[in-house]
């Protein structure tokens, strides 16, 4: 077959960026950043270069394991397994409901096109709620934001980068993760080019990140977001500052005013760790912006106030006059109808349901992963009794990681759809292979609406699945065929297997492209778009140089067509904020986490490439908290919470502000990943806590941000 060049995308990460792969012989050789791609221009991060390794890698699995009696892992054939899987599904059905069964999804399925459609269409097809995701550890407290403010959970602002004057960034550290809920591969440049052209970037943090140093740094307290924003808005309406105009898309502006009266600067500095003149000048510096703008992200997500600080990133963009304007704070939008389709599918949910455990509201139609041991181990109607997990490894992610291992354990059947047996594959009756990225077809479906610079590409497969593995779609459609399940997210979709017809996916997306806002309606609209056009442009489709602002108005739900700046939820989160006790005695640090270059979550970390250069697993602590409890760079500590401990060695630097401590999540693995294995590490969530009452009230988000421990030399 000789040597080719294909051109593809990542998929690890937001930013998208442009690849290209050698391949030969029908295996991937090398994968290097594609120079013509227009957005990304030659630029990929070590993960995506790293791709070939987690391709080629000796551990992936690679063909159907079953658990046999001695607990050992055998090859059987795809027929065998999804014979015994289905069967066994069925049973737990007939005898218990399809209530019973549950699925839970991690990070990379949402790269795909097609995994998150047809997990929601099997699950729905049984009518079961136990529907769970990474996203309680991540970002679904943006989501309940945004339908708390705008109707949607899926309308989420992204911030203008190209045309801000102040940026002022929550919780993100885009030098190292490279953005997220916004997509701009080059986002480093975008970040320099607002200082070049006179503007500020303002970076909120307890550690002074890499972000942090290149541009200005303001502490503030662990899990302290919260309220430093309301302190910002109480300078902003006490001092008449507000944007008029601006106020008037919004309803409940008297009623949020009122709210943060009694949040002056002052008072809340213990809190925030913002010195109250520092608070002053930030509000004051927001609303005499022409283009300003507030963005957060995983930092600011997993505290005790998640979904209030998300509603109060926008509640202050839109005061200061930031809010669907240029260089505020935009509203993307998608070549592909994304507002209609997740309305259509049933995805696009906030409030709908309630979990069985702890009561709390389905997000985008998942519950908190925080409450499935839980919902395993409770007796009663609706049980959790099976579960499929799909590019998760929840036992590494999860808070309390030890009570949900020992609830797996309790499960009829734990089915593990990945690239490798991980953490949570050992556990597992069966475990089937997926392929990576690079073995499948994509369209970059969620993401298509976070583009700063509006653009769609597709990409076919690189290379053909390694041994026999399979894309996931494909494994739940076989699952669907022997359980005789009418999947589909739409009617439509749900009539045609009713008459045995099974849409694919890359039909679905031809139509979906075909007849959206730039489609070319089957030949009604010359040089529209198509897959065939999309494929004839491998590095992708440039729609614009900006996202259109002015749109939010005709995009909100809410029946009055106006921001909701005072439901009642937010409301009673502002007065839960004021109520705050005081942390735990005996626990004087706080914890948070923080993202490595090298690592991504918990599934990279066997890659040879990524691991180089004597990594180690390590807490990360200001010098005088060395000196004060006896700490030693390099030396071993214990870290101790009211939950749980760990051992690690630790890394003395200035970049933590002191009575704070970051240790990196994703590491301590005990997988079939030897590489990973290797490398050591501790669980960082095990210090975490398990009890579902204590995850955030409104979007379940797991407390991983501003943990109280302590720390002593180990």
């Amino acid at each position: 077959m000789g040597t080719t060049q294909a051109f593809t995308y990542c998929r690890i990460c937001e930013p998208l960026c442009g690849l290209t792969a050698t391949v030969e012989d029908g295996a991937v050789l090398q994968i290097r950043p594609d120079r013509e791609h227009p957005l990304s221009k030659g630029f990929a991060c070590p993960k995506g270069i790293a791709m070939a390794e987690v391709q080629n890698d000796p551990d992936r699995v690679l063909y159907p394991l079953r658990r046999r009696a001695d607990g050992e892992f055998e090859r059987v054939s795809w027929d065998v397994a999804l014979a015994e899987i289905a069967a066994r599904l069925n049973g737990i059905r007939k005898a218990h409901g399809g209530g019973a069964i549950g699925w839970y999804f991690g990070n990379p399925a949402t790269f795909s096109y097609s995994h998150p459609l047809w997990t929601s269409a099997f699950m729905g097809a049984l009518g079961s709620r136990h529907f769970y995701s990474a996203g309680s550890q991540d970002v679904n407290n943006r989501f309940a934001a945004s339908a708390l403010l705008y109707g949607s959970p899926v309308l989420v602002p992204i911030p203008d980068l190209k045309r801000t004057e102040l940026l002022v960034m929550l919780g993100a550290n885009p030098l190292v993760s490279h953005g997220s809920l916004v997509t701009a591969p080059r986002i480093k440049e975008d970040l320099a080019a607002i200082v070049r052209r006179g503007g500020r970037v303002v970076v909120v943090d307890p550690r002074r990140t890499e972000t942090a140093a290149a541009f200005e740094h303001l502490p503030v307290a662990p899990d302290g977001d919260a309220w430093l924003l309301v302190s910002v808005l109480n300078v902003i309406f006490d001092e008449g500052l507000e944007d008029r105009g601006a106020c008037g898309l919004a309803s409940g502006v008297e009623r949020l005013r009122e709210a943060v009266r009694g949040f002056p600067p002052e008072e809340t500095a213990p809190r925030s760790g913002v010195a109250a003149e520092d608070v002053r000048a930030l509000a004051r510096a927001l609303a005499a912006s022409e283009r300003p703008v507030v963005y957060g992200r995983t930092g600011t997500c997993l505290g005790r106030y998640g979904t209030l600080t998300a509603f109060l990133i926008d509640a202050v963009t839109l005061v200061a006059g930031g809010l669907d304007r240029a260089g505020g704070a935009i509203f993307g939008a998608s070549p592909i109808r994304i507002d209609e389709i997740a309305k259509r599918s049933g995805l696009a949910t906030y409030g709908t349901t309630r979990s069985r455990v702890g009561g709390y509201p389905d997000v985008l139609g998942t519950f908190p992963a925080g409450v499935m041991a839980g919902e395993i181990t409770t007796p009663g109607p609706g049980q959790l009794r099976a579960l499929i997990v799909s590019a998760g490894n929840p036992l590494s992610s999860v808070p309390g990681s030890a009570a949900l291992g020992d609830a797996l354990e309790q499960l009829d059947l734990l089915v593990c759809i990945d690239l490798y047996v991980s953490d949570t594959g050992r556990k597992a009756d069966y475990i089937l292979p997926a392929t990576t990225f690079l073995e499948r077809e994509d369209l970059p479906l969620p993401f298509l609406q976070n583009h700063l610079t509006p653009y769609v590409t597709w990409t076919e497969a690189v290379v053909p699945p390694r041994g026999e593995a399979r894309q996931e779609w494909e494994i739940i459609d076989a699952f669907a065929r022997r359980m005789r399940l009418p999947l589909g997210s739409f009617g439509a979709q749900r009539l045609a297997y009713r008459l045995g017809v099974r849409p694919s996916p890359r039909t679905m997306a031809d139509a979906l492209l075909r007849t959206g806002p730039h489609g070319d309606w089957y030949g009604l609209r010359r040089g529209g778009l198509s897959l065939r056009k999309l494929r004839a442009n491998p590095h992708g489709v440039v729609l614009g140089d900006h996202q259109r602002t002015g749109t939010l108005r005709r995009r909100i739900l809410h029946k009055d067509k106006k921001v909701h700046l005072a439901p009642p939820e937010i409301l009673a989160e502002i007065e839960r904020l004021a109520a705050a006790p005081e942390p735990p005695a005996g626990y004087p640090l706080r914890l948070i986490g923080m993202r490595e270059l090298r690592s991504h979550n918990s599934w990279m970390h066997n890659a040879p490439g990524l691991m180089r250069g004597k990594r180690r697993h390590a807490a990360r602590v200001n010098p005088k908290d060395a000196a004060e409890y006896g700490l030693q760079d390099g030396a071993p500590c214990r870290v101790t919470s009211e939950h749980g401990s760990v051992v690690l060695p630790v890394t003395v630097t200035d970049e933590m502000t002191p009575g704070t401590i970051a240790v990196p999540h994703g590491w301590g693995h005990e997988g079939g990943w030897q590489v990973a294995n290797a490398a050591g590490g501790v669980n960082v969530n095990l210090l975490a806590s398990a009890d579902p009452s204590d995850l955030e009230p409104l979007a379940g988000m797991a407390h991983l941000n501003g943990v109280p421990v302590k720390i002593a030399p180990a």
